[in-house]
């Protein structure tokens, strides 16, 4: 119980990897707050698994696109857990579509960014004046902000590679409150986004050329957003961290 009577905001906590950071993180005791916009069932499912094992966990619909909806988010969370907010996890956002240079407008780039960036932005702003020494902030980024990305995820490994830096400015800015700021950089990572976006063949070629054979899981992630997240990651900031199998080395 690492994270015994914490308080959490996890942004798209509710299906896939959100949803297995916000059981972890509730498992070693904080109190989560878990972020939905269009998964209202699947939220609702993951608050009754968390209060099922004695955890403590409410979902808030919202779009962290925009900024009243962010702030909502964090007012929810202080209303319902208190005024302290200690761990938050930036997590919502996609690919939308796979869309070459030639197919993609102007629209469609910026919807992207602000859906994976934007977000981030807002949400750690509005989340940042309830925190204080001690306090964690995790991003999800991507391999794909590494290296580019696949075909046609140009849009999506541009936003990510911007919240990978976006992270290093926090943990320089927000280092003197005491508070962390780390990514992390999943890569092939067995969900629903890759299940939509992604070719059964190009998902075992990717795998079979993985040093460790195989792509990997919800919950793996989870277990280093709980390490980072905790007292264990205390003197770890502006890292961006990798989990790949191996595929690619930083």
């Amino acid at each position: 119980m690492k994270l015994k009577n914490k308080v959490a905001i996890v942004s798209g906590g509710a299906r896939d990897i959100g949803k297995a950071i916000s059981i972890e993180l509730a498992g070693q005791g904080a109190k989560v707050v878990i972020n939905y916009f269009g998964s209202t069932e699947k939220a609702q499912e993951t608050v009754s698994e968390i209060t099922a094992a004695g955890g403590e966990a409410i979902a808030v619909k919202g779009d962290l696109t925009k900024t009243a909806d962010a702030e909502n988010l964090v007012a929810e969370a202080t209303k319902a857990f208190g005024d302290k907010i200690d761990i938050l996890v930036n997590n919502a956002g996609g690919i939308v579509a796979r869309k070459s240079l030639d197919e993609m407008d102007a629209e469609f780039f910026n919807y992207v960014l602000q859906l994976n960036t934007t977000s981030t932005f807002l949400l750690t702003k509005a989340t940042a004046t309830k925190m204080g020494e001690g306090g964690s902030i995790i991003n999800i980024a991507s391999q794909a902000g590494r290296d580019g990305g696949g075909p046609g995820a140009a849009a999506y490994a541009t936003s990510k590679g911007a919240v990978m830096t976006f992270t290093r400015a926090m943990a320089k800015e927000l280092g003197a409150r005491g508070i962390r700021v780390n990514a992390l950089c999943p890569g092939m990572i067995s969900t629903t986004f890759h299940d939509t976006f992604t070719k059964d063949e190009v998902r075992k070629n990717v795998a079979a050329g993985t040093p460790l054979g195989r792509e990997g899981t919800p919950q793996e992630v989870a277990t280093i957003i709980s390490f980072l997240a905790s007292e264990e990651a205390g003197f770890l900031t502006g890292v961006n961290m990798d989990t790949n199998g191996g595929l690619l080395f930083s």
